[in-house]
């Protein structure tokens, strides 16, 4: 998962995109970047680490120009390093760069084409510097002097034909103009929003409204599955539908954990979305325990605390902030090693003795992926005095991979992945556990607009919407990073289940 942010202004606009992604830096902490022109100069700074570590003064002063594209790292197909920060640029034609959000299921056969029948070089093992060779290839293929808003749709539309999976990019063409593209899905958020300056509108592209917000843009829309935007350099906004056949099918887990809670997304409060998890959540308890002994609802900072202030509204409990969150630690879900997230659970949460002595604690998270940081929650409410310790999760099970952008592990390392809830409850240490039933999670998002007709789920369900994973997808990612591949089939009935080794949360 990444953060992509573009914008088209007045001045120059290099310090507008740095506090952009400072607000989209949830979406990625591996690396960052900036992009921008003036009078066709392209000024580019990027690297490893977060966006304040990344620019420095002397940085931002050469970053020149009223065009620019930024970008926040998280590692998914590729691995981590300088070379993959983005944003990524080739000098033919004109000079484009790109910043791409999501993940490319073709990208193998991409890279294959690229060489064989583009005659381009791919440096890295990015899908997004495929996805950028693949549109300059196309823009090419216009064979205008200067390109015009039709070329760049018409490059765009090919695109769409030759690639799959899920992408939201953002781009600059050099001295003409900023363009952005959504993959005919729309499995990854993308945003369009403007605002009103002394010298004239300025207009931004973002992953997620609460860019936007930040710098006083007003949101005008998202950017519609298939849909190609060009914003020229005076600021006059071009749209076209590039896709066939285009249908909004969202991440589901967006609204779950990756989106900020403020954020508008698809026409969806991310808020709202997580209150009423949680109060369908509550109703199930409800259900199934009508005679629970809870004494108190303890969310696992911070993407539960919405759920679980619902949760504890609904069921008449006191909601305890019990653990403790150190800002200075990264998201467990994006680090790397699974030594790492184990140590920074205690390092990034301390837990409230007096909250935990002598009570029944229901313990809330967004998800349970791995187990790993859920074993070591429950065992600091255990160490914590603790009468009995329950947990519950605002999202289903999660027993499959994820191929659209979130870096989830192999099945074989999900915790959920072939065991019952019992079983599952007894691997993390919880004298019982609750899931969110998918029906509840999914009518949860579509409640806010209900013109989604679904959502892609296949972490839940192992149901891919591009239809091209299968277990042949899964060895030759884990080929590709060097890696022992192991499959395994559910039934002759499961589309897929693959067991790949990764990073992911938990």
């Amino acid at each position: 998962m990444c953060g992509v942010v573009g914008i088209v202004g007045r001045a120059d606009v290099q310090y507008q995109i740095y506090d952009a992604l400072t607000m989209l830096q949830h979406r990625g902490q591996d690396a960052a970047g900036i992009m921008t022109c003036r009078d066709g100069q392209l000024s580019q700074r990027k690297d490893v680490g977060l966006v304040r570590d990344v620019f420095r003064g002397r940085h931002m002063q050469e970053l020149v120009g009223p065009l620019g594209v930024g970008h926040v790292r998280y590692p998914t197909a590729g691995s981590s390093g300088p070379s993959l920060a983005q944003p990524f640029y080739v000098n033919s034609p004109y000079g484009v760069c790109l910043a791409h959000n999501g993940n490319l299921t073709n990208s193998e056969e991409l890279r294959r084409h690229v060489f064989e029948s583009d005659l381009r070089h791919v440096n890295t093992d990015s899908d997004s510097e495929i996805l950028l060779n693949v549109f300059a290839h196309e823009l090419q293929l216009q064979g205008r002097l200067q390109p015009r808003p039709d070329d760049v749709f018409a490059a765009v539309t090919r695109v769409h034909r030759r690639c799959r999976g899920a992408y939201a990019a953002v781009g600059l063409i050099a001295n003409y103009g900023l363009f952005a593209f959504r993959d005919p899905f729309g499995i990854r958020p993308l945003v369009l929003g403007h605002r009103d300056t002394p010298l004239g509108r300025e207009h931004m592209i973002a992953s997620e409204s609460v860019a936007l917000d930040a710098l006083g843009y007003v949101l005008d829309r998202d950017v519609a599955p298939g849909e190609a935007i060009f914003i020229d350099p005076q600021g006059r906004v071009h749209a076209s539908q590039c896709a066939e056949h285009p249908e909004l099918v969202p991440c589901i887990f967006e609204h779950v954990y990756f989106a900020r809670p403020d954020s508008m997304l698809d026409n969806v409060s991310v808020y709202k979305a997580r209150l009423r998890m949680g109060e369908r959540l509550a109703e199930k308890i409800l259900r199934e325990w009508p005679e629970h002994d809870i004494d108190v609802v303890i969310p696992v900072p911070d993407t539960s605390r919405v759920a679980a202030q619902a949760m504890a509204e609904r069921l008449g409990l006191k909601f305890r902030e019990g653990l403790m969150k150190n800002r200075y630690i990264g998201r467990t879900f994006i680090m790397a090693e699974q030594g790492q997230r184990a140590k920074s659970v205690r390092q990034k949460l301390n837990p409230v003795k007096l909250e935990f002595q002598g009570k029944k604690v229901l313990l809330v998270d967004d998800s349970i992926v791995r187990g790993t940081t859920s074993r070591e929650i429950v065992q600091m409410a255990r160490d914590s005095g603790a009468e009995r310790v329950y947990m519950a999760s605002a999202a289903p099970p999660v027993r499959y991979p994820n191929v659209y952008g979130i870096d989830m592990p192999a099945a074989g390392e999900l915790v959920a992945h072939g065991r019952s809830d019992a079983e599952v409850a007894a691997e993390i240490g919880v004298d019982w556990l609750v899931y969110q039933d998918l029906d509840d999670l999914v009518e949860s998002a579509r409640e806010g607009n209900p013109d989604i007709q679904r959502f892609e789920c296949s972490v839940f369900t192992g149901e891919y919407i591009t239809r091209d994973v299968d277990t042949g997808y899964f060895e030759r990612l884990a080929s590709a990073r060097g890696q022992q591949a192991s499959l395994h089939l559910v039934s002759p009935s499961d589309e897929v289940v693959g067991l790949y080794n990764s990073r992911g949360r938990d």
